[in-house]
């Protein structure tokens, strides 16, 4: 696939597709031999992992890190593992504290809703 087409294929523009790749977020795409990028499958799933784990919010650092790894081979697995463990923690806390806004949300939405109905809002913070 062309860098256009992997663009539009998955709604990244292709100034961010050269930087990913650039910065080291994947690895190296395939090229032809005049030099133009021809993604491949593993190029593609690399890009599906980085829009994915960027979405997550996941640090541009991370993701640089977790490619070096694996590019590096077998051995670091380990140190892979430990990494998408740590982000997976953060995530599941970043999720924890947006559970508890909901929950605050929800609960002031709640009360303004009855405020509605019956003309009248209890103090409330």
């Amino acid at each position: 696939m062309t860098i256009k087409e992997v663009s539009e294929k998955y709604q990244i523009s292709q100034d961010t597709l050269r930087y990913y790749e650039r910065v080291g977020m994947i690895p190296p795409v395939t090229r032809t031999a005049g030099g133009i990028r021809d993604y491949q499958q593993t190029d593609i799933q690399w890009v599906e992992l980085a829009k994915c784990m960027r979405s997550a919010g996941l640090p541009v650092e991370a993701m640089i890190e977790y490619v070096r790894l694996c590019q590096e081979g077998d051995g670091t697995i380990p140190a892979r593992l430990q990494l998408l463990v740590e982000q997976r923690d953060n995530l599941l806390e970043q999720r924890r504290q947006i559970d508890e806004t909901l929950d605050r949300l929800n609960y002031k939405i709640a009360r303004y809703e009855i405020a509605v109905e019956t003309g009248t809002l209890t103090w409330d913070k």
